[in-house]
């Protein structure tokens, strides 16, 4: 099989990729073994094992303990609505994460204090290793968990008040803008960046799936005019999942 410039184990990659996506290699079926994948190209071991490995670091097939590469089955994803319309005493830190009301979920976060790294020092427009209150947040509907998100708050701004802990005080569990409205800060806007990168061993630990597959990151920054209030990175599986936003016309 030719395979020109392109190298070998990407090609022979990319027709079993086709082949899983028209439906020749179902779901749950066997991936062929390394050596019918060297018979059928016409190529190495090396590069049968790199093309394996494509796909499976893509999230298309999955080792079985002592059984074999197969095809993994691909849910339809279901989409998580956002918007950057909040209601004030409505909300809560699922609901600021997911705005469709049929949705219902519940969440878990941990806070502490810790020094500004210096990528969300920019974010919120304070110097690294200022203080910030981080809060880790895991969002679940039903026992399965949706999304993971990582919140900063600089402590300049809500440090000494009943809000610095988002999770704990007469506002617990409470959204951003009613949490900040109750320290006479209106916030009026906010900001979201999209991205997508493999997913870290420990986000695959709670979110499900395996280190290195896809994953979508929201970069989001709430702000009182040109004051950052808090910054956070929400993380979702990309192959279950889909961002829907609702942006008012204006």
């Amino acid at each position: 099989m030719p395979f020109g410039e392109q190298p070998a184990y990407l090609k022979v990659a990319e027709d079993l990729r086709q082949q899983i996506a028209d439906g020749r290699l179902p779901p749950h079926t066997r991936l062929p073994s390394q050596a019918s994948i060297r018979a059928q190209y016409g190529v190495s071991d090396t590069v049968a094992l790199e093309a394996r490995k494509v796909l499976m670091a893509e999230g298309l097939v999955e080792g079985r303990s002592g059984s074999g590469t197969y095809v993994r089955e691909r849910p339809a994803p279901r989409r998580i609505s956002r918007s950057g319309y909040r209601t004030i005493g409505e909300c809560s830190p699922f609901r600021q994460e997911q705005t469709d009301e049929r949705v219902r979920g519940t969440w878990e976060g941990k806070s502490e204090r810790i020094t500004a790294p210096d990528a969300v020092a920019g974010r919120l427009g304070i110097a690294a290793g200022d203080p910030v209150m981080c809060t880790r947040y895991v969002f679940r509907t039903g026992n399965e968990p949706v999304m993971m998100s990582t919140s900063w708050e600089p402590l300049s701004v809500t440090g000494r008040t009943p809000v610095m802990l988002p999770e704990e005080g007469p506002l617990a569990g409470r959204g951003v803008v009613e949490r900040m409205a109750a320290i006479d800060i209106q916030v009026d806007n906010v900001a979201e960046e999209v991205g997508a990168r493999p997913a870290l061993a420990a986000e695959a630990r709670v979110l499900g799936g395996l280190a290195g597959h896809a994953v979508l990151v929201i970069t989001r920054t709430y702000r009182a005019g040109g004051l950052p209030v808090e910054t956070a990175d929400v993380v979702i599986p990309a192959d279950r999942f889909r961002i829907a936003y609702h942006l008012p016309v204006r």
